[in-house]
């Protein structure tokens, strides 16, 4: 019987980057860089450890936007094509380096592993990963949960609260169109907890969120037993709250693994450093990464050495067993304070697991092999596996917080993106003032209606206002929000005036496809 339990959840999210005319290829970039070097690796984990017989059990986030794109032929079809390309880009850098004793077992190492990729998805899941999560789920490694449908920041939408059930309901049915049944668990998107809404989850089937440690503890009243038992709130959502300590050795810049020397450095890669005639038919149409990256952190100045990939390895099981050893203690000093056996919350964004830490699956795979033979002391487990077991003891009103810079939505509320919001709430009142004008529109209206949806919950997404915040991609955020809000905008006027027609409606349905489930009378109430 083990003293405490560790919860590992991944979030995965990217936003809706399918372009009909593919004309953003960077931006379609981002997906296909997340499957290669994240979904795709994470999940051949999984199925090793499932097929080596290693009882662990990890909490899996898939947002409604990501699964809409993994779920689309044409994405399909183009990610396919890309990683055949970097293949082919592989097998020549083995060429390229066959005289270098340093670089040739690198360019070799990625020659194998996007091997492995394409036997792996195509082969193997015929291009449907969404499967492969399934097959997961099944066999009871996985608990998959689910977000809103575009990662909409609840704190910064709840004026108008048809515009937050909205967000539920198309996640929930998107989920449950793909796996067959509904999640029990919910990610609130950035962790962004609005307070006074739990009832929009709750009638979705919703049983638990998980909200950033201050969420909870500057509750009321504060929790006797810290992040380390769910509570229930006042309406029966049960939350959970995350655990610093753990976060910090995994997420930290300073103090987390990742930036050990001995890691691969992420921003050395091939594509700005090679030529460009050489490369260019695997470039859309700028430098940008590629994924063959041949150098090792080293320190902290520009020189870098060669990624040597032993010690990388070697580091990841030294690093793994640390972790380990920091939850055992952490769970026997919990053990005695808390009325059941204590959890320790670890949420991490999916992303950081392989793309940015290119170790991070070999870490996680140390680390549940680990935890499943080495120690007895705490074990992993889901927070719906854990509320089977124990039932929250205490009622607490949580505290509206999010995760991210000083944890009150400062990210996505500040001087670069706050002219959004007034479009976003207009917008947000004129999709209920339709959805009540027209309570049972059928045909064409209806359609019609729907796309005025889409487009609204497009427009929602927290990407663009954190890309703003942030500064990288700042033009392309800012017109993927204009697009679509004049895309509702012209939907919105064009009905009211009567004005609706086929050959506008498919132009828009084939560009922004996602949510066939979707129905616009979700905004009626």
């Amino acid at each position: 019987m083990p003293k405490g339990y560790l919860a590992l959840i991944l979030h995965a999210h990217l936003p809706f980057v399918r372009h009909l005319r593919n004309d953003h290829p960077l931006a379609e970039k981002w997906l296909f860089e997340a499957m290669t070097e994240c979904y795709i690796p994470l999940l051949q984990t999984f199925f090793r450890l499932t097929e080596d017989g290693v009882p662990f059990r990890l909490t899996f986030s898939l947002s409604p936007t990501l699964m809409s794109m993994l779920d689309d032929p044409l994405l399909q079809e183009r990610y396919l094509r890309h990683l055949e390309g970097l293949f082919e880009l592989a097998t020549k850098e083995v060429e390229r380096t066959a005289r270098d004793r340093e670089l040739n077992p690198l360019a070799r190492m990625y020659q194998e592993n996007f091997r492995q990729a394409l036997e792996f998805y195509e082969k193997r899941w015929g291009g449907r990963l969404l499967d492969a999560f399934k097959a997961l789920a099944q066999a009871g490694r996985l608990e998959l949960i689910t977000t809103a449908a575009t990662h909409g920041f609840f704190p910064l939408l709840e004026l108008t609260p048809a515009a937050l059930k909205a967000q539920v309901q198309v996640a929930v049915q998107t989920f449950a169109a793909r796996f067959g049944f509904r999640p029990q668990g919910f990610w609130l998107p950035e962790c962004g907890y609005p307070g006074g809404r739990d009832q929009i989850l709750l009638n979705n089937g919703i049983k638990y969120t998980i909200l950033e440690a201050h969420g909870l503890q500057n509750g009321r009243p504060q929790p006797k037993q810290g992040v380390y038992q769910p509570i229930q709130t006042p309406d029966g959502l049960i939350v959970f709250g995350r655990d610093g300590e753990s976060s910090k050795q995994v997420w930290s810049a300073k103090e987390g693994y990742p930036g050990d020397y001995d890691y691969r450095e992420f921003y050395r890669d091939i594509g700005f450093e090679l030529d460009w005639d050489y490369l260019k038919e695997y470039l859309p149409g700028v430098r940008t990464h590629l994924g063959l990256k041949y150098y090792r952190i080293t320190g902290k100045s520009d020189y870098k050495e060669y990624y040597r990939p032993e010690w990388a390895q070697a580091k990841a099981a030294l690093h793994a067993g640390n972790f380990m050893f920091n939850r055992e203690k952490q769970v026997e000093y919990l053990a005695a304070l808390t009325e059941n056996p204590p959890i320790i919350v670890a949420p991490y964004d999916a992303e950081l697991f392989g793309h940015w830490w290119y170790e991070g699956p070999l870490w996680l795979e140390y680390l549940l092999r680990k935890m499943a033979f080495d120690q007895e002391t705490v074990k992993t487990i889901t927070p719906g596996e854990y509320l089977e077991k124990y039932a929250p003891a205490e009622v607490v009103e949580p505290t509206m917080s999010s995760w991210g810079y000083k944890g009150y939505s400062e990210v996505w509320l500040n001087g670069s993106n706050d002219w959004i919001y007034r479009h976003l709430h207009k917008a947000a009142e004129r999709m209920v003032e339709l959805a009540r004008k027209f309570p049972a529109a059928d045909g064409l209206t209806r359609r019609w209606l729907n796309q005025a949806a889409r487009e609204l919950l497009l427009a929602q997404s927290s990407d663009w206002p954190f890309i703003m915040y942030t500064g990288t991609v700042v033009d392309y955020a800012k017109t993927r929000f204009i697009q679509h809000i004049g895309r509702f905008t012209f939907l919105y006027e064009n009905l009211l005036r009567g004005e609706v027609q086929e050959t506008e409606l498919r132009e828009l349905e084939e560009e922004d496809n996602l949510f066939p489930e979707l129905d616009y009378t979700v905004y009626a109430s």
